[in-house]
């Protein structure tokens, strides 16, 4: 379908990482369902899913949270785009990313997938790396923890006071990058904060 988008947002399954930084990508997806009053819905894709829009007499949107943990997410949001028709430069992946610091949001089209196993896993399960992703800044830790347990981690407390901030900013974004194109919700969001 020529008008819809999906929207895949990032995670891992269960109460013990709903509130971790490798879950954003599903909290701005909840922001988005919950802008328009829809609730998620069990879908054979394994994934859950709202069928919404951009706005009345826009875009269709399909938000999705897939059921799998994040290094396996390629094969829901594969499955998805194939249930809806949705070629894979209208699928949104929205995900945590390490390498941009926490409260900053980033935009792109392809490239690598700088080690996101989740994002590797839905360029392979695609069959091109060439589809839009929000990219929501988490920052790396200080010191010597892990990467890998940072991600595992709930935000902390100084992260939480703008968290609801940073997930609406982000949703934001994805609105912008389907209503008015991927350049437009750059220039918004990558200019400095003044």
């Amino acid at each position: 379908m020529a008008d819809t988008w999906l929207v895949v947002g990032l995670g891992n399954p269960g109460p013990r990482y709903e509130a971790t930084r490798h879950n954003i990508g599903q909290m701005v997806v909840d922001e988005l369902a919950r802008r328009r009053g829809e609730s998620f819905r069990a879908h054979k894709g394994n994934a859950r899913v709202a069928e919404t829009w951009l706005r009345p007499g826009a875009d269709n949107l399909v938000l999705a949270k897939p059921n799998s943990f994040m290094n396996v997410s390629g094969g829901p949001a594969s499955s998805l785009a194939d249930y809806y028709g949705v070629a894979p430069e209208r699928v949104i992946v929205v995900h945590d990313e390490l390498d941009i610091p926490f409260d900053t949001i980033k935009l792109k089209v392809g490239g690598g997938h700088g080690g996101h196993n989740g994002v590797r896993d839905i360029a392979k399960a695609l069959g091109t790396a060439e589809f839009p992703r929000v990219r929501v800044g988490i920052g790396r830790p200080v010191g010597r923890q892990d990467p890998a347990d940072w991600v595992l981690d709930p935000f902390g407390s100084v992260e939480r006071q703008n968290l609801p901030i940073l997930i609406s900013d982000a949703a934001d974004a994805v609105e912008e990058l389907v209503g008015d194109g991927l350049l437009a919700a750059q220039q918004r969001h990558h200019a400095p904060r003044g």
